[in-house]
């Protein structure tokens, strides 16, 4: 029995507020590329708690789509019971990203990302606060 091959990185992304959604396919991409593993998977994990990973066309529409989509989900103007215990306002935030998830797994064919063609992995930032840095884990196996 062969031994799998693993490569592990991390994608550092400076983000600038709640809704914001980040392109991370061509980072992704780089990232199995230098491991250098041609069939596979690829696990992309955002850590943190009001952050989450998914696919989706990166296209204005669909993005804003998205947003209005979780906004009614878990709307900014009711109460959570998270706010009144810790009182940071981003109870919504939580909400939001556990229904989303941190993670997101890919097959790796050819040395490849096995997206559709319109398909792209986007980290969604959906903190309250103005600024944040996040840190991506990126784990190929093979």
């Amino acid at each position: 029995m062969r031994c799998p091959e693993m490569y592990h990185t991390t994608i550092s992304v400076r983000t600038h507020g709640e809704g914001e959604i980040v392109n991370l396919s061509p980072r992704v991409e780089q990232a199995v590329a230098e491991s250098g593993i041609q069939e596979g998977l690829v696990s992309v994990f955002v850590t943190g708690s009001t952050a989450a990973v998914t696919t989706i066309e990166y296209e204005p529409g669909v993005l804003a789509d998205l947003r209005r989509a979780l906004s009614v989900i878990a709307p900014a103007d009711i109460s959570y019971a998270h706010d009144a215990a810790w009182g940071d306002g981003n109870g919504r935030s939580h909400v939001r990203a556990a229904i989303v998830g941190p993670s997101l797994t890919v097959p790796v064919v050819g040395g490849r990302l096995a997206c559709g063609t319109w398909q792209q992995i986007v980290l969604l930032e959906l903190d309250v606060r103005s600024s944040r840095e996040r840190t991506v884990h990126v784990t190929v196996l093979g």
